[in-house]
């Protein structure tokens, strides 16, 4: 390599990361970003309150068989529950309809607003752009689970009470462990929406419009989540990206069973591969004209 092409490279990278900086920065102060985190958020509070309010008269909340949904009846005996509920509640749908709405925008929005064609003028070029963009949807994943989390840690804390709690398996753990527990389960929760990212992200290179590419990537999820549920297509469910997001349940067992988690895992690292090198095709190909 010569002298010339290592200072490029050197100059290069901390563009990049002034670049990733700024993404994020113009990401998480958009309105329509806060207005999304907000709704996540306020969905713990309004489960805890429906919760606290059934409860009132010392009555349970009905579930039961420990995953999903169903952590909802240990909620009164233990407010860290909400964590698990308020995850299983939002992953359906409201965590990957935010992602969709960013993954979507990533692209399609600078175009939308003739600003795609002046971050190419600059040396990071298509590749590293869009790479840039990919690790912002991610942040946003991670940030979004975490909100959810977080709000629902503090309402379980304030309605209701804390201490060692029981896994789906019956064993009792600590409180600290269980805190460790909700923390692995928000990563896993987050992992989990990495494919909807990479596909949100090519739909956004398909098109100049970002509602277009909004709307498109949030049809698509709805599309998949109902081909789930149809009995017709059993032998394709293990196939779509949505299919084990429930999965992360099998953290709260003792032993772990990392099967079905594994599974999730790396069926979001496939459809990241295959969404992210189709969005790198497309962009890198693609006539630029806004």
């Amino acid at each position: 390599m010569s002298r010339a092409e290592a200072t490029v490279r050197e100059a290069r990278w901390p563009w990049t990361f002034g670049l990733f900086r700024s993404e994020l920065l113009t990401t998480f102060r958009r309105w329509r970003t806060l207005a999304l985190l907000g709704v996540l958020a306020a969905v713990p509070v309004l489960v805890g309150i429906a919760v606290r309010i059934e409860t009132g008269d010392g009555s349970s909340v009905g579930g039961g068989g420990g995953e999903g949904p169903a952590f909802i009846s240990q909620i009164t005996n233990n407010g860290l529950f909400l964590v698990f509920t308020a995850l299983a509640a939002t992953l359906p749908f409201f965590l990957p309809m935010a992602v969709g709405v960013v993954a979507g925008d990533a692209v399609a929005g600078e175009a939308n607003a003739g600003t795609l064609r002046y971050l190419l003028v600059a040396p990071a070029g298509r590749s590293r752009l869009l790479l840039t963009k990919y690790a912002t949807v991610l942040a946003f994943c991670l940030v979004a689970t975490l909100v959810v989390a977080v709000s629902a840690l503090t309402v379980g804390a304030l309605l209701f009470p804390l201490g060692d709690l029981t896994t789906i398996s019956g064993t009792r753990i600590s409180f600290a462990e269980g805190l460790g527990r909700a923390l692995l389960i928000a990563l896993v929760v987050a992992a989990s929406l990495v494919g909807v990212a990479a596909l949100g992200l090519f739909v956004s290179t398909l098109t100049n419009s970002g509602i277009a590419a909004m709307a498109t990537t949030v049809g698509l999820l709805i599309t998949v989540q109902i081909l789930d549920q149809i009995p017709q297509l059993d032998a394709l469910h293990p196939y779509f990206f949505s299919h084990y997001w429930l999965s992360f349940a099998d953290l709260m067992r003792e032993p772990v069973y990392w099967e079905d988690l594994t599974r999730n895992l790396g069926l979001q690292a496939l459809y990241a591969g295959v969404f992210g090198s189709a969005a790198w095709a497309r962009f890198t190909a693609k006539d630029i004209t806004a």
